[in-house]
């Protein structure tokens, strides 16, 4: 029977978001109205949301992999002072970018470019290391009731809607089969009033396919789709 993984599914919608803030500053027009601040706050998005991931990490993580495994423990700190350096450099230009005169706006627009994938390349090596170190070695020296109570912790500590949101966030890059496991542990453990409400919620970032597929997943496509229904007109 598989193990539980604390970083899977987390870092999968990670990468996803990753690769298309990427694609997405890449081809950007710089002729649109207002662009540059748009793209200076989907940048800082990005490294707030990474920087919090790592304060949850180190919170309910990493002082386990400390106690049990402390040369894991080791390897990630040093993947931190990369990653740190990465994320402040980009924070630093995009911060620029909407004061950038508009005859520099192409390489400003290149520069910050590279800098969101020096962010890539470094995040990479940070999350194969917590998936090909850190996690091999808690599996190692822990139970899965240890390693159930770390994920339980954190989720006890989220509001509804953070736990909502975390999940829209990694839903859309999850395998069909890992999702409808999501959505349908998620679904149990709360009112059946409430079913269509959360179904709607989670839903909002997948794609018709996906949705379509998760419909069929759950067993119930018309009984769920009108649930959804109700959700969106409440």
């Amino acid at each position: 029977m598989p193990r539980i993984d604390l970083y899977r599914n987390i870092h999968m919608g990670q990468r996803e978001r990753l690769f298309t803030l990427a694609v997405e500053l890449g081809a950007a027009d710089i002729q649109q109205p207002h662009w540059a601040e748009h793209m200076t706050e989907r940048c800082l998005a990005m490294t707030q949301e990474l920087r919090e991931h790592a304060d949850h990490e180190d919170r309910y993580i990493h002082p386990l992999l400390r106690e049990r495994a402390p040369e894991a423990a080791d390897a990630l700190d040093a993947e931190h002072v990369r990653l740190d350096a990465a994320l402040a450099a980009l924070d630093d230009r995009a911060r620029r970018l909407p004061k950038t005169p508009a005859e520099s706006l192409r390489e400003a627009q290149h520069g910050l470019y590279r800098a969101v994938n020096e962010l890539i390349s470094a995040y990479l090596a940070h999350l194969h290391a917590e998936e090909t170190v850190a996690m091999p070695a808690l599996w190692h020296a822990c139970s899965d009731a240890e390693l159930g109570g770390v994920f339980g912790a954190f989720k006890a500590s989220c509001t509804l809607e953070q736990g909502l949101a975390d999940l829209r966030g990694m839903l859309p890059s999850l395998p069909s089969a890992d999702r409808a496991a999501i959505v349908r542990a998620t679904l149990a453990v709360g009112p059946d009033e409430e079913a269509g409400r959360t179904l709607a919620a989670l839903s909002t970032t997948l794609n018709p396919r996906q949705r379509g597929r998760l419909y069929e997943d759950l067993e119930a496509a018309e009984a769920w789709a009108a649930l959804e229904g109700e959700g969106r007109r409440a």
